[in-house]
């Protein structure tokens, strides 16, 4: 019995020109919406994904030099019941560098690799 080979897959003339990319990282999902919304506490990042903020957080700020301010609030958790969690907020001088992280985030690796050089 032959083992049937895989196919491949063409685009039909009425799906139109369709690209395969690959969806945003997690880090580039939460530095997306901090640029655009200002703000994010755990909670709120759970809807994008992120189920760790404060490691995100982290790495943006120790990997990408990025600077966030921090201040603790209570909210209610998952029960109902009440927990302190830390807001997280990219300061407006920090957009264009937040900016040119994401942009760098975004684009393919071979383009990356070229700026880091």
């Amino acid at each position: 019995m032959k083992k049937s080979q895989p196919q491949s897959k063409q685009a039909s003339p009425s799906q139109g020109n369709v690209t395969t990319s690959k969806p945003p990282s997690k880090i580039a999902r939460v530095l997306a919406y901090m640029l655009s919304d200002g703000s994010l506490q755990r909670f709120e990042a759970e809807r994008l994904g992120d189920h760790c903020l404060h490691s995100t957080i982290s790495s943006l700020a120790h990997g990408y030099g990025l600077k966030f301010q921090r201040q603790l609030e209570r909210v209610p958790n998952h029960w109902g019941e009440p927990c302190t969690v830390t807001r997280y907020t990219l300061p407006a001088s920090e957009h264009g560098r937040a900016s040119a992280v994401l942009d760098m985030l975004c684009s393919p690796l071979n383009q990356r690799q070229r700026v880091a050089a």
